[in-house]
């Protein structure tokens, strides 16, 4: 029991030391060292369940000391398998918020690709694009009578207050 605790315990260092490598491994390598990691832990825990087996057979007098020994590896073991989780969800918000930011970005808030989306979906729809023309004159003409209207009205009101006044 004692080497295999020993190349456990010995296991358990190394992904401590390859943790730190995480946090300065740039983008290509970064997954090589996650996988790495993972591998070394699912390793460990196999062995892990090796030695809670051979803690069991070990003399009364030495099990309770084995067993403790193989629960604080565990132990270690389960804070680093948290650890590598916590860093591979603050790595893909970070990735997703980046993407995010980019396709913001990339966007354009012109009307003019808003009128061009318009026109894909009735496109999509099966009106003809003069048909699209025509609703976009009409709209064009529909603003004029609009602002026409508007400075009929303000002139309306200022002679009624003229008269009445």
């Amino acid at each position: 029991m004692e080497p295999l605790y020993q190349q456990t315990h010995k296991q358990v260092h190394e992904i401590q030391s390859h943790m730190g490598r995480l946090e300065t491994a740039d983008k290509q390598s970064l997954h090589l060292v996650e996988n790495e990691i993972q591998a070394s832990i699912d390793q460990i825990f196999s062995h892990l369940e090796r030695l809670e087996i051979l803690s069991s057979k070990e003399p009364p007098n030495k099990r309770e000391n084995a067993k403790l020994r193989v629960d604080q590896l565990k132990y270690d073991v389960q804070h680093l398998q948290t650890a590598l989780r916590n860093f591979q969800h603050r790595r893909y918000a970070r990735e997703q918020q980046e993407r995010q930011r980019e396709e913001l970005l990339s966007r354009t808030f012109t009307t003019n690709g808003t009128q061009k989306k318009i026109l894909d979906i009735a496109n999509m729809l099966g009106l003809s694009n003069t048909v699209m023309r025509l609703t976009e004159k009409r709209a064009f003409q529909d603003k004029y009578f609009m602002i026409g209207g508007m400075l009929l009205t303000c002139v309306v009101m200022f002679l009624v207050v003229q008269y009445l006044t």
